[in-house]
């Protein structure tokens, strides 16, 4: 008995030094819902030591595991789940020199924004010698990201602004019928609910929102300026316009309902989708769930379901906006070759095209070619070629076959050029 209680106390104190005296030692924990845009709901799981005591003290078990289980809920926002805070190595890497002094329980209370006064789960390990608990957190998601800001482990979000620009968001309802996003917005009180959840998640983020409704206004007020001088369309300029933004944020949602004994309830499911406007490119995707209510209205369980989707579409945006940084702004780019050309011609006018290209681009993917159409994604350094109309100027400066490049319409990440028989 003397033994196994002496091995029993090797154990405990193995995985107090392994771990680290103040580091989560459980690192177990669930994402309950995302309350708001800065906030999460998170159950965590935390294990008590006591190795001060041959016979552990109950009072110290249950302080020593309560100190767990907030750590564990921190660590989660940090480095757990699907979105955590630090995606990166690097990241990870700068976060080790600072992680000793982070757990400390006077720096993670910060974080805690609100704690349950009782346990969903109590059970004794080990013989007696452990205790292990689950307990329900909301954690402050936005001050542990500038907290690491301020600490050098994140970049800034205005730094990463600064090199490739802020990305500019647009949401709109994916429709089935025949009525118009925009219209869906007007007469469907639930789907404009929806809208504004998302917008309200993105401000929060400080991402810049464009407002498809008034982006709708200002197209039409284009036209008109246009006919009341007696100017023709610019057709470049208002196919910018209709692009609108950099991402778009599209989501459906619907609403089920169910007999539970004498009682209905309902639950509402929400899709969320991001995708870079000009490229294509998804960016995120989740789908949202509300809890089943009885008497809650529609806005309750669609904004309930939207919380619990949207947080993990953004990070995901964010994400890709830093990889963006790293590894070079994608643009796609489309070429008409002048049907003037022989076949011949046009293809030595591809070939020229891809060694223009070439002197720029980080990286170059053929999407499509054709005889007279050139389909290609480039990824270019921001630090070189900030914008796309450096991009259309390095093109054209480094282009050596037949004819020449002309720009059709160069707009955020879709640049569409020509070339024209001189």
């Amino acid at each position: 008995m003397r033994q196994h209680r002496i091995i029993g106390l090797l154990l405990i104190s193995q995985l107090i030094f392994t771990t680290g005296a103040d580091l989560p030692r459980s690192r177990e924990a669930t994402l309950i819902e995302i309350s708001s845009p800065t906030e999460l709901l998170v159950r965590a799981s935390g294990i008590g030591v006591d190795i001060k005591h041959r016979k552990p003290k109950s009072k110290i078990l249950d302080k020593s595991a309560n100190a767990d289980a907030a750590r564990t809920a921190v660590w989660f926002v940090l480095m757990g789940g699907s979105d955590p805070l630090l995606q990166t190595d690097q990241e990870k890497i700068a976060f080790q020199k600072i992680e000793s002094s982070f757990y400390a329980m006077d720096n993670i209370r910060q974080f805690i924004t609100w704690e349950a006064d009782y346990y969903d789960k109590r059970l004794k390990t080990d013989g007696g010698k452990a205790l292990k608990i689950e307990k329900t957190y909301k954690i402050n998601k936005q001050l542990l990201e500038d907290y690491l800001v301020d600490n050098a482990i994140l970049q800034k979000r205005t730094a990463i602004s600064a090199a490739i620009g802020q990305p500019t968001i647009m949401v709109i309802p994916e429709s089935k019928s025949d009525i118009a996003p925009l219209e869906l917005l007007v007469r469907d009180p639930d789907i404009k609910k929806g809208a504004e959840v998302i917008e309200s998640h993105l401000s929060a983020k400080q991402f810049a929102v464009i407002v498809p409704e008034q982006q709708q206004v200002l197209q039409e007020l284009t036209a008109t300026q246009y006919a009341l001088s007696g100017s023709a369309d610019d057709y470049s300029y208002l196919l910018a316009l209709s692009v609108g933004s950099d991402v778009y944020i599209s989501y459906n949602i619907t609403i089920s309902s169910r007999s539970v004994g004498s009682t209905n309830v309902r639950k509402a499911v929400v899709g969320c989708r991001a995708y870079e406007t000009t490229t294509g490119r998804l960016l995120g995707t989740d789908t949202g769930y509300s809890q089943e209510r009885s008497s809650s209205t529609n806005a309750t369980l669609i904004e309930e379901a939207m919380n619990d989707a949207i947080g993990r579409v953004i990070s995901r945006i964010s994400n890709y906006w830093k990889n963006d940084v790293r590894n070079g702004i994608q643009y796609k780019c489309i070429f008409s070759v002048s049907s003037l050309f022989e076949p011949e011609q046009a293809e030595e006018i591809i070939f020229s095209i891809n060694d223009a290209c070439k002197t720029l681009a980080v990286q170059l993917k053929e999407n499509i070619v054709a005889e007279y159409t050139y389909d290609i994604s480039i990824w270019a350094d921001p630090g070189k070629y900030p914008a796309a109309t450096n991009i259309y100027r390095a093109i054209k400066q480094n282009y050596r076959g037949p004819g020449s490049i002309k720009r059709v319409s160069v707009s955020r990440k879709l640049i569409l050029l020509s070339v024209e028989d001189e």
